[in-house]
């Protein structure tokens, strides 16, 4: 199937897009009022080392992609992608049923793994059919349908563990997952024809990877997403502790997270409606320059100043959000550009590798946690000071 990109498609083909991109978002923000309760169930001694459910998660996901993007190139988007959310569903009955810690991890590990196949294959699909300013529209809108994952996924959340305890979050999954595969198996027709298909062959999945390290624009935003990306996990898994252990906000908490992701959506919103006009790159840079100087400004103020007040606090939060819902969808179009003919392995190993280069980063971030906002401020300072270096690189390139 070849789209127009000139038009955008009807609101099924957006909304299920949307729904597919945001597996790994819900995954992630419906289980963050739980993870304090999670960890004294399962007996983790320290309060940080919680955070790994969503670390291990993000790590399944990422060495995922570098498997269901060539398998989609050779055997075509739908199949990988039902697989996939088979593999989710599987991760959520074991993490329902887990009675310790490790066993916790690893089913969260299989869970990121089943998510790997919707979430990258969706960005392959709309590839299929789009690409340049028009792509990244298309993305822009997907984004501000992923967004009301992140708004509504820790209201779900709490609710659900007033119901029934924390298992019940991963019920919740199910009842996600299961409709929202249905209806992609039965709404969106498959989009990579037989003859541009590839081979699932070792030889032709290493070509496909030197032709992506090869492509300079390519790995400039790839490395972008990653170091960005990283104080961003470490954001998510450190939120509760910051609303609810800093600022005592209780359970409030998943109101005013859900007010971060509010601000995402309206960015990519905005972004949809500027990008066929300014172009990527220049929004792009735009977004990060300002992530950066609200950031190492905040940063400034807890180093002199002393911690700051909920206010301002709020104030950077639904700042540097607003520019990340600016960022992602313009920095994925403008890596995928010059690939369309490996979509699907280009996809993966972009999500993959950028996934794995924020992993440390965000454990470091994270793992520094000492009931205050310094270490995450700082890491979005010092992240996107290196983000701006390489994309100033790349233009001049």
């Amino acid at each position: 199937m070849t789209l127009s990109d000139a038009r955008l498609p009807g609101f099924t083909y957006l909304a299920i897009m949307g729904l597919l991109t945001s597996i790994g978002a819900l995954a992630t923000d419906i289980m963050l009022p739980a993870l304090g309760v999670l960890g004294q169930d399962l007996g983790v001694g320290d309060i940080n080392h919680t955070t790994l459910v969503v670390m291990v998660f993000f790590l399944g996901m990422a060495l995922g992609q570098l498997v269901v993007g060539p398998l989609s190139d050779a055997y075509g988007r739908k199949s990988v992608i039902i697989w996939g959310y088979a593999l989710f569903i599987a991760g959520c009955v074991l993490s329902m049923l887990a009675g310790d810690w490790w066993l916790m991890v690893a089913a969260r590990f299989l869970q990121g793994l089943g998510a790997a196949g919707p979430r990258v294959v969706s960005v392959a699909i709309v590839r299929d059919g789009y690409k340049g300013r028009a792509m990244a529209r298309i993305m822009s809108i997907i984004m501000a349908i992923f967004i009301l994952a992140p708004i509504i996924a820790p209201l779900m959340g709490q609710g659900l563990i007033y119901l029934g305890g924390w298992r019940a979050t991963f019920a919740g999954l199910i009842l996600v997952a299961v409709p929202s595969a249905f209806w992609f198996a039965r709404a969106i027709p498959e989009t990579l024809p037989q003859d541009q298909r590839r081979r699932f062959t070792p030889a032709i999945i290493m070509d496909g990877i030197f032709e992506v390290c090869r492509t300079r624009v390519t790995m400039v935003y790839l490395l972008v997403m990653g170091f960005i990306g990283g104080p961003f996990i470490a954001y998510l898994a450190t939120s509760r502790q910051i609303f609810q252990d800093v600022y005592d906000a209780g359970d409030m908490f998943v109101i005013y997270f859900a007010m971060g992701s509010i601000s995402a959506g309206a960015a990519s919103l905005l972004n949809a409606r500027l990008v066929m006009r300014h172009g990527m790159r220049r929004l792009s840079f735009i977004a990060m320059t300002t992530l950066t100087l609200i950031s190492a400004l905040l940063w400034g103020w807890t180093e002199f100043a002393g911690h700051p007040g909920f206010i301002l606090f709020m104030v950077w939060q639904t700042s540097f959000i607003f520019c990340i819902g600016m960022i992602f969808g313009n920095i994925q179009s403008l890596a995928m550009e010059p690939l369309g003919h490996v979509a699907g392995l280009a996809a993966a190993i972009f999500g993959a590798v950028s996934t794995l280069v924020s992993l440390p980063l965000s454990w470091l971030v994270s793992s520094n946690f000492d009931n205050s906002i310094t270490p995450l401020v700082g890491g979005f300072a010092i992240a996107g000071v290196m983000s701006l270096a390489l994309m100033r690189w790349a233009e001049r390139a």
